[in-house]
């Protein structure tokens, strides 16, 4: 039977980009500007293209862990673990 390692590993890559905007104090400012940008605002894109980043890697997680578990399924259906 495949563990849940990779899904608990898929759950813990999803709370990141939760918890980074709960943090309100690491970007409640200005400084630094990018491009005339305070930091705000080009911190609040980049936490968009982070979350993207994550979720892509949290759900290749789930679907290698569900192909393992069908895998698994379909071996014991077969007649016996190999």
């Amino acid at each position: 039977m495949p563990t849940r390692t990779l899904l608990v590993i898929a759950g813990i890559v999803l709370a990141i980009p939760i918890v980074l905007p709960l943090l309100v104090g690491t970007y409640a400012r200005r400084d630094p500007e990018l491009a005339g940008i305070p930091f705000f605002f080009w911190y609040q894109f980049l936490l968009v293209i982070v979350s993207v980043a994550f979720t892509t890697v949290a759900y290749r997680l789930v679907i290698k862990h569900e192909t393992e578990r069908r895998a698994h399924e379909r071996s014991e259906r077969e007649g016996g673990v190999r």
